[in-house]
């Protein structure tokens, strides 16, 4: 196992990274961020170098200080063997397993390698399953026209953290109240504001430079204030060369035809996100 340090290897990883999307979008786009500032505070674990056959990327030590945190100790993982996958999450010293943290990835193998990893460790775990969706590109989207004239586009700030704190649906607690505070100082979103300059719809992005919780308040629905959000927030990381990509759940059509008419591409592959709970923790 090997952490990368060197701002010279970090860059020849994004290259490769980049030549094997899409399969490779949660760890190219956490990569992406490090290597643009690393606002997440983020470091990269290969099991060789230069030849590799999986890569982790995850938080350095000192940034999760909450052992039931699996919101911010958040792990993306890509490999090319998965054998030499299995042993990587299998290594302690790549992942904590005494700690509750987050994974995710595009293959199926890594899903089966984490789970079976979890039930040996009696590491209670919660998936969630979205199908992958990729945008080749939002400056060839058409211009989302809202049906209110009293709606403008903003950005928002840590004081909307408690709004969408509660209506995301894996959120509501003091851990992800503390998780949407960062994602919103640190990286691109949008929203919508009626005339008095409350919250009406948002779109937020990750440290996998992934869309991820958007979300329009009820009586603002059907108005196409979601599309409004997710191309702007788009556009922004667009502009600085991140892949527009995200996840959707098979079931929600509302918002599955919601992004066809923004123009993205349904991908084949599932986007695993997984929580890991030890069983001690569960007991806290």
């Amino acid at each position: 196992m090997i952490i990368l340090n060197c701002s010279f290897k970090l860059q020849l990883l994004e290259g490769v990274l980049k030549r094997s999307l899409p399969l490779t979008l949660p760890v190219y786009g956490a990569v992406m961020h490090i290597n643009r500032g690393n606002p997440a505070q983020h470091e990269v674990v290969v099991d060789s170098w230069p030849e590799f056959k999986v890569v982790l990327t995850r938080p350095h030590k000192k940034v999760v200080k909450d052992s039931l945190d699996f919101y911010a100790n958040l792990h993306a993982v890509f490999y090319k063997e998965i054998d030499a996958c299995q042993a990587l999450l299998d290594n302690t010293e790549a992942i904590d397993w005494s700690k509750a943290f987050q994974l995710q990835g595009l293959q199926d193998g890594m899903y089966e390698a984490a789970r079976d990893i979890a039930e040996a460790r009696h590491v209670h775990l919660k998936p969630y399953h979205y199908q992958t969706v990729l945008h080749p590109s939002p400056l060839t989207s058409c211009e989302s026209r809202l049906k209110s004239i009293f709606l403008h586009v903003g950005i928002l700030r840590p004081s909307h953290a408690n709004l969408l704190n509660e209506t995301w649906s894996i959120g509501g607690n003091n851990r992800s109240l503390r998780y949407l505070e960062s994602l919103i100082r640190y990286f691109p979103n949008a929203c919508l504001m009626d005339k008095e300059g409350q919250l009406v719809s948002w779109n937020l992005s990750d440290p996998l430079a992934c869309l991820t919780h958007v979300y329009t308040l009820s009586q603002y629905r059907g108005q196409g204030c979601a599309e409004v959000v997710t191309l702007a927030t788009a556009k922004k990381m667009h502009a600085c060369g991140f892949p527009i990509y995200g996840g959707t759940l098979p079931q929600n059509q509302a918002v599955r035809q919601s992004l066809r008419r923004q123009g993205f591409h349904f991908l084949p592959w599932t986007k695993y996100v997984l929580f890991f709970t030890p069983a001690i923790c569960l007991k806290k």
